[in-house]
């Protein structure tokens, strides 16, 4: 039943952070950019793309949803980087007051349980079922809910396809009754908290994850070496970094298309994203080890 305009008016105004957590590739960034309505997280088949606590915000007349998107926790390498990362996600579970933990209908893998073993017990985990539309059969979800649920007591459980847009308002529904009441910790307008230099750098490293596949490895940073703004105009110079020499041809293509093919998708990304002309050039650059340096993860801001 619908409240009516005094009760709306007199009800406190709500404003949280909300942790994403799950295992690598099951549509945490998806799920982000579908709620938020642009893309604040990149996305890739390819596992553990997301490696920065990314804010996505999302204001209704009632609440304020900071979500805080984290990278995949890693379970099978043990790097610099992904210590670095997995160091983020229990961060990000210690300072947020909701925590929705994706899994992906079907099996609850060991990676989940992984994940599940690190979910803290004195704030609200909601257990947020993703890609329902991959199951045809009811009774299939209905035990696989039932196995998740005996996982660990979660406070409620939601299934939704964040690809279809499916169930999203309920799942919102469902976190805003566990947030906090606060006054906005944002603008009304506002859709996330990076800057129009981190989110280049990451619709770049987008492009190449969607674009060489398998060719090439995790071990991919951008980096951004200039960033200008001339009125509608931004002048974006950038080098993606690559850890072997055998990257860099995969990367530049035959007669440097496959860059040029990078370049473009993500320059028209950008465009889009800062509502302006953008003016981009790529480089290619290898280093050897840099997933493994600490200097080189605090300078991109991985530290």
């Amino acid at each position: 039943m619908s409240q009516s305009p005094e009760s709306s008016e007199s009800s406190p105004f709500k404003c949280g952070l909300v942790a994403i957590v799950g295992r690598p590739n099951v549509g945490k960034s998806t799920l982000l950019n579908r709620i938020v309505g642009q893309k604040v997280s990149i996305t890739s088949k390819k596992a553990q793309t997301t490696r920065h606590r990314v804010m996505g915000i999302h204001t209704t007349d009632e609440a304020q949803f900071v979500f805080v998107d984290t990278p995949g926790f890693q379970t099978r390498y043990a790097g610099t980087m992904n210590r670095t990362m997995n160091k983020r996600v229990r961060e990000t579970l210690s300072d947020t007051d909701v925590v929705m933990m994706l899994v992906e209908a079907g099996r609850l893998k060991k990676e989940d349980r992984q994940v599940i073993e690190l979910l803290p017990t004195d704030r609200p985990v909601i257990l947020v079922v993703n890609k329902i539309d991959h199951v045809t059969d009811r009774g299939e979800l209905m035990a696989y809910l039932q196995e998740a649920a005996a996982a660990h007591p979660f406070t409620e459980i939601v299934p939704v396809s964040a690809k279809q847009s499916k169930n999203l308002e309920e799942l919102l529904k469902t976190v805003q009754t566990h947030l906090p009441e606060n006054a906005p910790l944002f603008g009304e307008d506002d859709v996330t908290d990076q800057t129009e230099r981190q989110l280049a750098a990451e619709l770049i490293r987008e492009k190449v994850f969607r674009l060489c596949g398998e060719e090439i490895p995790y071990a991919v940073a951008v980096q951004i070496d200039k960033f200008e703004e001339e009125g509608n105009l931004r002048r974006i110079f950038a080098t993606i970094l690559v850890d072997r020499d055998s990257h860099k041809p995969i990367l530049i293509g035959k007669g440097g298309e496959k860059l040029k093919t990078i370049s473009t998708q993500a320059r028209l990304d950008m465009e889009h994203a800062f509502d302006s002309k953008v003016y981009l050039e790529v480089w290619v650059k290898v280093k050897g080890g840099w997933a493994d340096d600490v200097r080189m993860l605090k300078s991109l801001g991985l530290d």
